[in-house]
């Protein structure tokens, strides 16, 4: 077996445009409000013209579908990040792309819509009419805000019903945490050369895929005794949708409908539906098996928080470092923020490196809902 697999020169030469390599940068005034010896620096993925992490995957996967002759895809999208990265990306390809955007995300980011619009991708929300499952829950829930799970049924759907198209997907399988793994990889060389030796790295958890392309090639290194020996690797998930901190470690299907292979992955049921919130992107029922295998054997630890609380940092982070993050990102920060203000209780120095997957310009109706005193608690036992 190949260690690596080669990225295509016509993908390696458009993620430089996606801003590869991405900055790895101090947060000093995050720092110093927080009174911390700690020293915390994060990965600039929010950088991209795409506003997150989604098109180091996208990229490759619209590349892979072109090379195979394929002319049409269909996916789902949780916040919109996904969905808006494949539908630039199908551009350079000549590819048709079909989104269905969680309906609770659709109609709090109506901008999402317009992105992928102007991209030149069709956009429904789910669940829709355009489908029978779609169709069947509608009927059933008339009043749901819809879930990654329903989503991703309604996508492969279409795909399964014409053999000229073929489903993404964003997050989750194996093929997408190997994509994202330059996040990581670049990560390991803009360490080495600020000689940086962390001792937390820190990233959001939903389908898997930011945290997987953050952590495992330190991972690797890790097992394989290449350095990371004392490194601690910290998953962070929302309260709403808590697959790792409170799901169960077993075969389940990736979708609601049961359209997808069965994987064996933390899971809180493919039939949950987790509450609106505006961390879309990490409202999924289950954990990619890879990270999922990673916490079973105790290679990562992981804990949950509240959107209220991730808000509460992503003001912080605006008020200190002058950025916005995604309510996803929001989680990664929270635990960072965390674990420096514990190095501050016990007068450690140590190092937190997290990662910023995405910006929350498309995402103010969430901090509006923080600042006004609006904004639900998203704890599923609430």
């Amino acid at each position: 077996t190949e260690r690596y697999v080669d990225i295509p020169e016509e993908v390696r030469d458009n993620l430089i445009y996606l801003n590869r390599p991405a900055p790895l940068q101090r947060a000093y005034r995050l720092e110093k409000y927080l009174k911390t010896p700690a020293k915390i620096y994060f990965k600039r993925e929010d950088m991209s013209p795409l506003g997150s992490h989604k098109g180091n995957t996208a990229l490759a996967q619209a590349y892979y579908n072109a090379e195979a002759g394929v002319h049409t895809l269909t996916t789902e999208t949780g916040a919109g990040q996904w969905g808006t990265a494949l539908a630039m990306v199908s551009n350079l390809y000549g590819l048709d792309t079909t989104v269905f955007m969680v309906k609770g995300s659709y109609m709090a980011k109506p901008l999402r819509k317009t992105i992928i619009n102007t991209y030149g991708a069709k956009i429904y929300a789910s669940p829709s009419e355009y489908t029978e499952f779609g169709r069947k829950v509608l009927k059933e829930h008339p009043e749901t805000s819809g879930s990654l799970g329903i989503a991703i049924s309604e996508a492969c759907e279409m795909a399964a019903k014409d053999p000229a198209i073929c489903y993404s997907l964003g997050s989750v399988l194996n093929h997408v945490m190997l994509h994202q793994s330059v996040i990581g990889q670049e990560t390991i060389k803009q360490m080495a050369i600020g000689e940086i030796e962390p001792d937390y790295v820190v990233a959001c958890t939903g389908g898997g895929s930011n945290f997987a392309g953050m952590t495992f090639p330190m991972l690797g290194k890790k097992i394989r005794g290449e350095g990371f020996k004392d490194t601690k690797f910290v998953a962070v998930e929302p309260k709403a949708a808590p697959s790792l901190t409170e799901g169960e470690f077993k075969y389940d299907f990736g979708d609601t409908a049961g359209f997808t292979p069965l994987l064996m992955m933390y899971t809180l049921g493919s039939e949950f539906i987790p509450s609106a919130i505006h961390a879309g992107g990490l409202r999924y029922h289950g954990m990619s098996p890879l990270v999922s295998a990673a916490y079973d054997t105790g290679l990562i630890s992981a804990r949950s928080y509240d959107q209220t609380q991730t808000f509460e940092a992503g003001l912080l982070m605006a008020r200190t470092e002058g950025i916005i993050p995604a309510p996803e990102s929001c989680h990664a920060l929270k635990g960072a923020i965390d674990l420096a203000l514990e190095a501050k209780e016990k007068n450690e120095e140590k190092t937190i490196v997290f990662c910023l997957s995405g910006h929350g310009l498309l995402d103010l109706y969430g901090y509006e809902q923080y600042l006004d005193g609006t904004l639900q608690s998203s704890d599923i036992h609430n």
